[in-house]
């Protein structure tokens, strides 16, 4: 009996000793791993457990940008930038993978981590990890690829609203559009037909009532033909009516010419474009305007320009238009918009949102005075000489530069996503 006690205790003895023995051996391999510098999901951290993600870029051996932009067919292209730096420095890599539009989170998210995967592969080839490595091939190539018989056309429906209410307050909305798209390398073609209500009701002291109604119906075309790597033409057609614009009937011609300094294939990573269109507007009014006008031709044109470009240091989007109707250069608008994510600091990032406009081409304001309710509730547009919008957020992160552990009891502290996003 003694010496199988003594046979126990010295099992019992021994296996601190062996799981330390096996924790430094999987501490070694933690310190021998590609160190990965990315906003990652739970999921991606749980899949690809071969790294580290640290959290600031100087730990990194590799740091990775993604963007994503629409396709064709409605889906998404998102496109994964892989640069090295330090042992790594020189090498680059880029890799994309399409979703279609009906794509499931969970389909998404599986390709995501395919292509990281693939991405990461010659990076963590030259680590000690490698050797723990295997790479497989799951599906038979096919040898010819069916024709596409929609010819890059791609049509979608969709209704949406919400009703809500309560004794003294209720309101509905009501949605509905169609769109047609084609769109290759040569051309893009979008075609989108759109119609809304909205009704809110208020009831005061059970006796008055207060209603607001807001209806608005419009179809809109672009077509845009590619000329070579910098240069495009095409133009817009829109036809429309609208309550909250005073407009019982409206429709405008506008072609136009863009030039992109940089070229069309980089727009994932940069863009600079300059837009001038010019043409024909008319406008059938409910009611009197301010200059007395129930309907009247005019002739307009723009100017803008966008720059947005995706770095390691963060993303830049700002944009700036002017516009004028030509029979009086004073009705004219002025307009910027602008989107900064920056990384100040080692933990410390900022985030800027901002628009502003100078107002002064308000053609169609109504003549008569409108009732306050209506002004309060925003059914009618009202006269301005600006408007603006901003906001503004700091993010500070400190502490081990490895997050590598992922634990969802309690609930999951996974990460979102955004259409253009820095995964460094």
């Amino acid at each position: 009996m003694k010496r199988i006690i003594l046979i126990l205790a010295s099992i019992f003895l021994a296996l601190p000793l062996f799981s330390q023995e096996t924790d430094l051996q999987t501490d070694t391999l933690r310190k021998d791993a590609l160190n990965v510098f990315m906003e990652s999901s739970d999921f991606i951290r749980k899949e690809i457990q071969y790294v580290n993600y640290v959290r600031d870029i100087k730990d990194a051996g590799v740091y990775i940008i993604s963007t994503s932009q629409n396709t064709g067919s409605g889906g998404k292209e998102y496109s994964y930038f892989i640069i090295g730096q330090g042992e790594y420095k020189g090498m680059r890599d880029t890799l994309s993978f399409v979703t279609a539009p009906d794509e499931t989170a969970e389909g998404k998210r599986e390709k995501e981590v395919n292509t990281l995967k693939m991405g990461l592969m010659r990076y963590v080839a030259k680590t000690p990890l490698a050797k723990y490595m295997k790479v497989s091939f799951t599906e038979p190539l096919k040898e010819t690829v069916s024709t596409d018989k929609w010819n890059s056309w791609v049509f979608r429906s969709s209704i949406n609203g919400f009703l809500q209410g309560e004794k003294t307050y209720k309101s509905y909305y009501l949605s509905g559009n169609i769109n047609a798209a084609r769109i290759t390398e040569d051309w893009k073609i979008n075609l989108r037909s759109v119609m809304s209500r909205n009704e809110d009701k208020f009831i005061i002291n059970d006796t008055t009532i207060i209603t607001g109604t807001n209806t608005s119906e419009s179809f809109n075309a672009l077509i845009v033909k590619s000329i070579n790597d910098h240069w495009s033409y095409g133009g817009s057609a829109r036809l429309g009516k609208s309550s909250y614009s005073n407009q019982k009937f409206s429709y405008s011609i506008m072609p136009g010419i863009e030039y992109d300094v940089f070229p069309y294939s980089e727009s994932t990573r940069r863009q600079l474009r300059i837009l001038y269109t010019a043409g024909f507007n008319y406008v059938s009014y409910m009611d009197s305007t301010i200059y007395d006008k129930i309907k009247e031709n005019l002739w307009q044109h723009s100017l803008s320009a966008s720059y947005e470009v995706v770095q390691k240091w963060g993303s830049i989007d700002i944009g700036v238009e002017y516009s004028n109707y030509l029979h009086d250069w004073s009705k004219n608008n002025l307009s910027i918009f602008g989107y900064l994510d920056l990384r100040i600091a080692k933990g410390l990032s900022v985030t800027l949102v901002g628009s502003a406009a100078m107002v002064h081409d308000q053609l169609n304001l109504v003549k008569e005075d409108i009732p306050v309710d209506q002004i309060l509730l925003q059914r009618k547009e009202l006269a301005t000489q600006f408007e603006y919008f901003t906001s503004f957020g700091f993010t500070y992160t400190f502490g081990s530069i490895y997050n590598n552990v992922v634990n969802p009891r309690f609930g999951n502290s996974g990460s979102g996503g955004i259409s253009i996003s820095i995964s460094e």
